[in-house]
């Protein structure tokens, strides 16, 4: 079943009786069962991420809260740690599989182009929120910091931080964790006899890691819950991207756009935070609803109709392929039936 969509599984054939042992404990139909899968997940990521850290926390510069402003040598090298805990953890997890990372979001042919074309809508509807909030007088700029060959080195260096944090939380949120979810899910439903249990499944998930999403945006200086709400909700557009490719290309394409437009080109809070060297400089005026006050463009009340747009591009960009959702690794060995509803 290696290289399969979620889809592709049959899903009106009845649980079997059969002796349950304690392999069945951990391992079901589709492999590992999907609590465990998650629990390890989290456990090789956070151990690698504190042996990571440990050896190169030391030699950044101050943290983020010792500064008004996110220092890109310091954010930097965080970020492609985390993105390295992330794919190493992926890795061990679809080894036990009897998969590959790529299975989890990244195997597309036409990644490049999804990349692309997400990127280009990422950075046209996040320029399209800043100018409407510049034509409603809620957004001022205030002029141009960089010029000449600095303007330059920060661009590609923030496009380089930006793509760290893109792929960083897509496989985070919607890689592993999203597919494991919706897997078990899926086996749930499934042996309840509920049709499309893989449409139902996978949407389940999304739902779930989207609120998480949003929610984990709560921890940012100057966040607030419209940019909390916003924040959920692009996550949901991400997924369906998802589940339009079975890819997570568009959606990075999208991030890194979207947070580099929003940081560098224009200088704006995103979620809460100011980068360190950014192209222009602008303030929010008027009433927090509608200029997002110190979160940026994303606590805007603005933002849900660009969040809805951002959804028609999804659609439109992304052609629904014959069978959607997340590819499932071959497991290991032949798991005997199961006689319970499993997390698998």
């Amino acid at each position: 079943m290696r290289g399969r969509n979620l889809q592709e599984i049959p899903e009106s054939q009845p649980a079997t009786t059969a002796r349950f042992g304690l392999y069945d404990i951990f391992v079901g139909a589709d492999g590992l069962r999907a609590g465990w899968g998650l629990l390890l997940f989290v456990f090789f990521y956070e151990a690698f991420k504190r042996f990571l850290y440990s050896l190169i926390v030391p030699h950044l510069p101050l943290a983020v809260t010792e500064t008004p402003f996110i220092h890109a040598g310091r954010m930097i090298p965080l970020e492609a740690g985390a993105l390295a805990c992330v794919l190493a953890a992926t890795w061990v997890l679809s080894r036990a599989e009897d998969g590959s990372v790529a299975d989890y979001g990244l195997k597309d042919a036409r990644a490049m182009r999804n990349f692309g074309v997400g990127a280009l809508c990422g950075g046209a509807l996040l320029s399209c929120l800043v100018l409407c909030l510049k034509a409603t007088g809620a957004l001022v700029f205030d002029g141009r910091q960089l010029f000449g060959w600095a303007a330059f080195r920060y661009s590609a260096v923030w496009l380089c931080g930006f793509l760290f944090v893109g792929l960083l939380e897509e496989l985070w949120f919607r890689g592993y964790v999203q597919f494991t979810i919706a897997r078990g899910v899926r086996g749930i439903f499934h042996w309840l006899g509920v049709r499309r249990a893989s449409a139902v499944g996978f949407w389940t998930a999304a739902l779930l890691i989207s609120f998480y999403f949003g929610f984990g945006h709560g921890t940012n200086p100057g966040e607030s819950p419209v940019g909390l709400i916003a924040a959920g909700l692009m996550g949901v557009v991400w997924c369906l991207s998802l589940w339009r490719s079975g890819s997570l290309w568009w959606a990075i394409g999208f991030h890194v756009a979207w947070d580099w437009a929003e940081s560098f080109l224009f200088g704006v809070g995103d979620s809460g935070s100011i980068i360190q060297g950014h192209l222009l400089t602008a303030h929010p005026a008027g009433r927090v609803l509608l200029s997002g006050g110190s979160t940026g463009p994303e606590g805007s009340v603005l933002v849900f109709p660009i969040i809805a747009m951002a959804a028609c591009a999804a659609v439109s960009t992304l052609p629904r392929r014959r069978v959607s959702g997340v590819p499932a690794p071959h497991p290991k060995g032949t798991p005997s039936p199961t006689v319970a509803p499993s997390l698998h």
